[in-house]
C-alpha cells in the first residue's frame, strides 16, 4: 500500500522538476537584428549578397557584433545591428564598409529573429532584447522567489488543513497556472502566472516529503525521501525531450503542464496520513486508514485506541507538556553552535546554487543543448544512489566533503578545457553535477542529525530558506558569463571548495542516536559521543514531526 502511494506522489515530482527548469527553453534568446523600416530589395552581409534577410542567419557568429546592409526599394541604405539601425547619407554605395556620415536610430520597427531552432520563445513574443533584455533575465529568478514563498505558505497550511487537501490544491493549481502561462497576453501576466505556478509547485514538494515520510516505515525512509529527488531529475529529462520536439513556446508550455493531469485525476484516492489525523483528534478516521493499509498489505491491523492508551512511561491519559518556542537566535546557542550553523547555511547555499547553475548553464556548453540538459538530469539519479549507499558506509561528513571538493575540482577542469572540445566540457559538467547533486541530496538528512530535537526543524527550515536564496541567485550567475565565459564555474567551484574544507569542522553523525538537548550536543562536540536518551520509537516520531518545516529544497 505504501509503495502504491509513494509512486503516485513521486510521479507528480516529475511535473515539479519540469516547471523548475522549463525556462531553459522558454526564455531562449535567438540571434536577432533590427527590422528594416521598409521593403528590402537587396541584402549584403560580409561579401554575401541575397534578396532575403532570412537567408543570412547561418552566417552569424555568436558573441560577435555583426551588421547587415540592406537596400530598401526607395533606394535608402541601412546598416542593421542587433539593437540599432544606421541610415547612410550616401545612397550610391552598397559596400559593406562605409566611412561616411550616417544617422543612428533604435529598432523602432521591431526585430527579426532567427527561427531556425525555435519558431517562437517568450523573448521573441514580447521582444525581450536590447533595453528589455533584463525582463527576460528575471523570468527564472521571479519563479524561484515564488518557490521560496510557496514553501512557507503551504508548509503552514499542511499542518492546519491536512496533507491530502494541500497535495490536491497545489497539484491542481500547478496544472491551471501552467496552462494559464501559455495563454497569457503580455509579459507581466506571464510572470504572474509563472510566479503562482512556482508557489504551487514548491508547496507540493514541501508537503509530499512530509506525506511520504509519514507513511513509509523507518527502515525505508531514507531511501524513499532521497529518491524523491530522482523523480525531479526525470522532470529535467522530460524538459529536454519536449524542447527538442516542440519549438513553439506556448505549445511547449501546454505539453509540459499536461504531465500533472494523471496525478490530478488520481489524487482523490490518497488518504490523509494517520499522523495528521491523530494530531487533530480524528481517531476513527485514522483507524480506517490503518485498516485499509492492513487490508492492502494482507496483514493484521492494529487498534490505535490500545496503542494510544499508554505513553512511553506507561501512564495513561497524560497530555504532553507545553513545548517551548524557539527562535533563529537559538541556532547561535554558543560560539561552536553558531559556527556550525553558518557552515551548514553555506553548504545549503552552495548545493542549491551549484545545482541550478549546472542545469541552467548546460545549454551554453556547446554541441546539442537538448542532449546536454538531458544528461544533466540523468546524472542525478546515480548521484542519489551513491549517497544512499555511501552515507551508511563511510559516513555523512565524508561523503559530503568528497562531493563538494569533487565539484570544485571538476569546475576547475571545465575552465581549462578548450572551448571547441564540447564533448569533454559536457563530460566534466556531468561529473560536477553528479558531485553537487550528491551533496544536495545529503544535506537535509545531515542537517537534521547535527542539531538537537528542540531546534531541529528550525535548523532544517532555515537552511532550506538559505538554499532557496541560492536558487534565486543561480540565474544571475549564468548571466555573468557575458563578462567572462567561465565566471559560473569560478563562482561554483570557489563556493564548493570553501564549503568542502569547512565541512571538516562538522562532526560525523553516522551510527549515533539523535540528540534532544543542547547539553547532549555539547558533549557530542567535545567527546564525539552522543547520549542515547530516547528509544527508536520516539526518534521515529521526532523525525516525522520535524520534517514538516522542511521539505525538498528544490
Amino acid at each position: 500500500y505504501q509503495i502504491f502511494l509513494y509512486f503516485i506522489c513521486a510521479f507528480q515530482n516529475i511535473s515539479c522538476g519540469i516547471h523548475y527548469l522549463a525556462s531553459v527553453f522558454l526564455s531562449v534568446s535567438p540571434q536577432h537584428t533590427c527590422r528594416p523600416p521598409g521593403n528590402v530589395s537587396r541584402v549584403l552581409f560580409q561579401g554575401i549578397s541575397s534578396w532575403r534577410l532570412e537567408d543570412i542567419w547561418t552566417q552569424f557568429s555568436i558573441g560577435r557584433e555583426d551588421h547587415i546592409i540592406v537596400q530598401l526599394q526607395d533606394g535608402e541604405i541601412w546598416e542593421l545591428t542587433s539593437c540599432h539601425s544606421f541610415r547612410r547619407d550616401n545612397k550610391s554605395s552598397l559596400n559593406y564598409d562605409y566611412n561616411g556620415h550616417k544617422s543612428s536610430f533604435p529598432c523602432l520597427d521591431g526585430y527579426i529573429y532567427d527561427k531556425s531552432k525555435w519558431r517562437s520563445t517568450v523573448v521573441t513574443e514580447w521582444d525581450l532584447v536590447c533595453n528589455r533584455e533584463w525582463f527576460g533575465r528575471l523570468i527564472q529568478p521571479t519563479f524561484m522567489l515564488g518557490v521560496l514563498l510557496g514553501a512557507v505558505i503551504f508548509g503552514y497550511l499542511s499542518d492546519r488543513a491536512g496533507r491530502r487537501l494541500v497535495l490536491w490544491a497545489t497539484s491542481t493549481g500547478a496544472f491551471l497556472f501552467g496552462i494559464a502561462a501559455a495563454f497569457t497576453f503580455d509579459y507581466y501576466s506571464f510572470i504572474v502566472a509563472r510566479f503562482l505556478l512556482a508557489i504551487c509547485g514548491s508547496g507540493y514538494l514541501v508537503v509530499v516529503f512530509v506525506y511520504v515520510t509519514e507513511f513509509v516505515g523507518m527502515k525505508s525512509r531514507t531511501w524513499a525521501s532521497i529518491h524523491l529527488h530522482s523523480f525531479f531529475a526525470f522532470g529535467t529529462m522530460v524538459v529536454a525531450l519536449t524542447g527538442y520536439l516542440v519549438r513553439t513556446w506556448w505549445i511547449y508550455q501546454i505539453v509540459l503542464s499536461t504531465v500533472t493531469v494523471p496525478f490530478v485525476l488520481c489524487c482523490w484516492m490518497l488518504p490523509e496520513t494517520p499522523f495528521w489525523l491523530l494530531s487533530e483528534g480524528k481517531y476513527e478516521e485514522a483507524q480506517k486508514v490503518i485498516d485499509t493499509m492492513a487490508k492492502w498489505n494482507r496483514t493484521r491491523s492494529c487498534k490505535l485506541s490500545e496503542l494510544l492508551s499508554l505513553d512511553h512511561n506507561g501512564s495513561a491519559g497524560n497530555k504532553p507538556s507545553q513545548v517551548e518556542k524557539h527562535t533563529l537566535s537559538d541556532l547561535f546557542y554558543d560560539w561552536s553552535i553558531g559556527t556550525r550553523t553558518l557552515i551548514v547555511w553555506l553548504i545549503w547555499f552552495t548545493g542549491c546554487f551549484g545545482f541550478y547553475t549546472f542545469s541552467l548553464n548546460s545549454v551554453n556548453l556547446g554541441g546539442n543543448e537538448y542532449l546536454n540538459l538531458f544528461l544533466m538530469g540523468a546524472v542525478e539519479i546515480p548521484a542519489y544512489i551513491f549517497v544512499c549507499f555511501g552515507m551508511d558506509r563511510v559516513g555523512r561528513r565524508s561523503i559530503l566533503v568528497f562531493s563538494l571538493l569533487s565539484s570544485a575540482v571538476t569546475n576547475g577542469v571545465i575552465m581549462v578545457i578548450p572551448k571547441d572540445y564540447h564533448v569533454w566540457c559536457v563530460v566534466a559538467s556531468m561529473a560536477g553535477k553528479f558531485a553537487i547533486g550528491a551533496a544536495f541530496g545529503l544535506i537535509y538528512l545531515y542537517t537534521a542529525e547535527l542539531y538537537p530535537t528542540i531546534v531541529r526543524s528550525l535548523a532544517v527550515g532555515s537552511g532550506s530558506t538559505v538554499g532557496r536564496v541560492g536558487s534565486i541567485a543561480a540565474p544571475f550567475c549564468i548571466y555573468l558569463s557575458s563578462i567572462w565565459i567561465f565566471m559560473p564555474q569560478l563562482l561554483v567551484g570557489t563556493l564548493a571548495f570553501v564549503s568542502g574544507v569547512l565541512t571538516f569542522m562538522l562532526p560525523e553523525t553516522l551510527g549515533k542516536p539523535l540528540t534532544t538537548t543542547w547539553e547532549e550536543t555539547e558533549k557530542e562536540s567535545s567527546s564525539g559521543k552522543l547520549l542515547s536518551t530516547t528509544d527508536n520509537t520516539v526518534l521515529e516520531n521526532i523525525a516525522v514531526v520535524n520534517s514538516e518545516d522542511s521539505g525538498l529544497n528544490k
